[in-house]
């Protein structure tokens, strides 16, 4: 089983109204080759085997398509002298509209990034400005015009539904621009609002409309329906592609297996354990500085149940005879209470040995997970 490595950037130009990650506003070119610096240092020194195949990098962020090509080409190489990354292998990049220019993307492309990871989330400049992009429409289109310039065959977008005050037809128009521009890869977020973020003030403030948690899964049934009918291939809740563009990476996380993640906030997964970095940006590069790690969290974790629920997750479901083989036991006799009660929801579905959501359990999905935690 080859494992794969997660990057984290923490860069953005601005912060976005709903954003809850470990993210830094861009000061300047210092504090980001420090932080390069601290990566790399953090990469070199990482307790794994110089042996591990790897087979999928992604560099998430923030905005890594900020970074220099340089200090991605550091990036990069430190990898390559840590670890066996095998020929052929996924290699993303998140990037945002607006922070490209046809030159950095040809120097990416030829340090070996071969997905984009593109950060549309929605074509409505009114949605855009709600959510503080920091860039518009036209900026999207014509980043995806250089991404293909610059020789990028697959390209993935991101869209939010359930935006505060978005409507049906506006989703609908999103989804049109979405499918002329025919990415090869769609991962579709419904809007989460976190507090102490500016978009929860807003809200909070009654400055914007309360989303309306119906309406986004009249949204979500709406794309199940056009993606489906346009080509698209669902294989997990939230993304869908064309034949054999499904994300090898991120299936690494509901497959269990093994991803190692460097940079503040990354969190990694060695089979057994999962372990998280510091989330702060200047105390992460502090803890890198001294003493090689900025681990600051490690916990064992209930892997049968994660064995369910992010399997669950994906198109095809579980099989039975996979968890008796892995845990011993027989998820109808742990589990026949919740199974059943799930099946006459009409959540899941039991066919022979497979288990899997049924289209109305992937609306509900939170509370059928909650069954096998």
């Amino acid at each position: 089983m080859s494992a794969g490595v997660y990057i984290h950037i923490p860069f953005c130009r601005s912060r976005c109204s709903y954003c809850d990650f470990a993210t830094d506003v861009w000061l300047n070119s210092d504090a980001v080759d420090q932080y390069v610096d601290a990566l790399c240092k953090e990469i070199k020194t990482a307790s794994i085997s110089r042996s591990l195949d790897v087979d999928t990098m992604y560099l998430g962020g923030g905005t890594p398509s900020l970074l220099s090509p340089h200090q991605l080409e550091q990036v990069i190489r430190s990898v390559y002298e840590k670890v066996n990354v095998e020929p052929g292998a996924e290699v993303t990049m998140e990037m945002n509209p607006a922070t490209v220019t046809p030159t950095t993307l040809s120097a990416f492309r030829s340090l070996g990034v071969n997905r984009a990871s593109f950060g549309v989330q929605t074509f409505n400049d009114r949605d855009l400005k709600l959510l503080a992009r920091g860039h518009d429409a036209n900026d999207a289109r014509r980043t995806l015009t250089m991404l293909r310039d610059a020789g990028f065959d697959n390209v993935s977008f991101d869209l939010i539904a359930g935006l505060p005050g978005q409507s049906l037809a506006d989703w609908n128009a999103n989804l049109n621009e979405a499918i002329r521009l025919s990415p090869e890869h769609i991962s579709l977020y419904l809007l989460e609002i976190h507090q102490g973020t500016p978009l929860a003030r807003q809200i909070r403030d009654e400055r914007r409309p309360d989303p309306d948690p119906e309406l986004a899964a009249e949204m979500y049934e709406c794309m199940l329906d056009r993606l489906l009918g346009e080509g698209y291939e669902q294989y997990e809740i939230s993304n869908f592609s064309r034949l054999g563009y499904a994300s090898r990476h991120n299936s690494k996380y509901w497959m269990l297996d093994p991803v190692y993640g460097f940079g503040v906030s990354a969190h990694s997964f060695d089979g057994r354990q999962r372990y998280a970095n510091e989330r702060d940006t200047a105390k992460y590069v502090q803890l890198v500085s001294n003493t090689g790690s900025a681990e600051i969290l490690r916990e064992d974790i209930d892997i049968s149940s994660e064995f369910v629920f992010l399997g669950l997750r994906m198109e095809n479901g579980i099989t039975l005879s996979a968890y008796r083989e892995r845990f011993g036991s027989d998820l109808t006799t742990t589990h026949g209470q919740s199974i059943k009660m799930l099946t006459e929801a009409e959540l899941i579905a039991l066919d022979g040995d497979n288990l899997r959501l049924t289209r109305k359990g992937k609306l509900y999905s939170n509370e059928v997970f909650a069954e096998f935690v």
